[in-house]
């Protein structure tokens, strides 16, 4: 008899330590989705924060490229995983939703599902989800970046190279990183260095990068683009503002911050309106 209340114990502990597998959701109900694990969950997000396609200035060839891929990919068609890198604030995730909701508004039942990089290990159980659902998946990472003791690049090889069972034909992953090869340059020489064959310590974390088929990059744009960027949302919000002010203005807002970029333009932007007693919606 105690051996029997021992193992239905154990039994207790073992389902506490390994919770059973997520039930596949009811996606029908949002677009986007946000991947959370203890427990393992996708929560709906009922609106997402993002900008029209048409206000994002400056990324004219990276945008046509990710929209006709995402379409592609919406249609059944082969994609690309995309790799979007570069300067800091110039709309890289904001380019990623943008798209997304274009290929919604088109007719398409795409859904986007963001995972944090600290996540990465558990993304087998959510492809597992993904896999067994009929809609179709951006999976989508922001700021993915790798330190040179970061194990996590491993799991990421299950989205991008998919293992034995490849990965779903049902799920493409876009990230975005600031850096190319998604580690320091430092780190890279450092470990390369230090290893016994040079030619091959890094290579494993540097042709991460590689496995994307889509490499989108974002460089810092020029003051005539920032202006336009200004413009282009005051615009599409009613802010009423001269020319000769906006661009008064909004240089000296850029030089305050030491930056130019569509962050900084959104940032003015929310400022103007916040003076004037307007809402941006």
């Amino acid at each position: 008899m105690k051996s029997k209340v021992s193992l239905e114990r154990i039994a207790d502990a073992l389902d506490r330590i390994s919770p059973p597998p997520a039930r596949t959701p009811d996606f029908s109900g949002a677009h986007a989705f946000v991947w959370h694990v203890s427990p393992d969950h996708l929560m709906p997000v009922p609106k997402v924060s993002r900008v029209d396609l048409s206000l994002l200035i400056g990324v004219n060839r990276s945008r046509d490229t990710l929209l006709e891929n995402t379409l592609s990919f919406a249609q059944g068609l082969p994609a690309n995983n995309a790799l979007l890198w570069g300067a800091r604030g110039m709309g890289k995730s904001s380019l990623v939703k943008a798209v997304h909701a274009e290929v919604c508004k088109r007719g398409f039942d795409l859904k986007i599902v963001e995972v944090q990089r600290e996540d990465l290990p558990s993304i087998g159980r959510l492809l597992s989800i993904l896999r067994a659902a009929k809609e179709r998946f951006v999976l989508f990472c922001d700021d993915l970046s790798f330190s040179h003791d970061d194990q996590h690049y491993k799991s990421l090889k299950a989205v991008l190279d998919g293992g034995i069972e490849g990965r779903p034909d049902n799920v493409v992953f876009y990230a975005t990183s600031n850096r190319r090869h998604l580690m320091p340059r430092d780190m890279i020489e450092n470990e390369r260095a230090s290893a016994i064959s040079p030619s091959e310590a890094t290579e494993e974390k540097v042709s991460l990068s590689d496995r994307f088929g889509l490499w989108l990059g974002f460089h810092p744009c020029s003051q005539d683009e920032y202006l336009a960027m200004i413009r282009g949302y005051c615009d599409a919000f009613g802010l009423p503002i001269d020319d000769d002010t906006l661009r008064a203005e909004a240089i000296e807002w850029q030089a305050t911050r030491g930056a130019r970029s569509g962050r900084v333009a959104w940032q003015y932007v929310t400022d103007l309106a916040g003076r004037k007693g307007m809402r941006l919606t």
